[in-house]
């Protein structure tokens, strides 16, 4: 029985305080609390997180486009300011320059208009006796012709469209 009396010593009560009991629910409640306001905090954080996210997107989406539509604002002057020198080329083509000097000088304009081609140049294609369209064409007079009136009865200068828009209208007269 030595055994028993040990159990017995090793066995402490703690006394039953009832104080203790509603500091408890206190803590409690205010750690629910607490935790309610770090959850709120958490979502504001994360939808502001959020909302820079797409922000920074669509500014870089934006400068992306704002980037691309200087270039093409850039490669559009160049290529006006180049136009004059692929007429200077039809010009001197026309002209009935010796065989070799007009071959070679063919083959410097369609290495130069190939180029062109490249960077989103397309010359407008205009035939004899199509009907006039104010938006490809640019009439800069009339001349008697078999053609029916209204229509394209010959083409003065080459127009060209870029990256799908009108850069310069063909210049054509209409038949009378």
């Amino acid at each position: 029985m030595p055994e028993e009396k040990d159990k017995n010593e090793e066995v402490e009560f703690m006394p039953d305080e009832e104080g203790e009991l509603p500091d408890l629910q206190k803590k409690i409640k205010k750690l629910k609390e607490d935790q309610k306001k770090c959850e709120a905090e958490r979502k504001t954080n994360l939808e502001g997180w959020q909302r820079a996210k797409a922000d920074f997107i669509n500014y870089r989406n934006d400068e992306g486009r704002r980037f691309e539509d200087m270039a093409r604002f850039v490669t559009t002057g160049l290529i006006q300011e180049v136009l004059p020198v692929l007429d200077n080329f039809d010009l001197a083509l026309g002209h009935g320059l010796p065989s070799e000097i007009e071959r070679g000088v063919l083959l410097i304009r369609s290495q130069f208009e190939d180029i062109l081609k490249k960077r989103g140049l397309e010359q407008i294609k205009v035939a004899v006796g199509e009907e006039f369209n104010p938006e490809k064409h640019e009439s800069i007079g009339e001349v008697e012709s078999d053609k029916s009136a209204g229509t394209i009865a010959e083409v003065v200068q080459r127009g060209y469209f870029f990256r799908e828009k009108v850069l310069r209208p063909a210049r054509v007269r209409l038949a009378k």
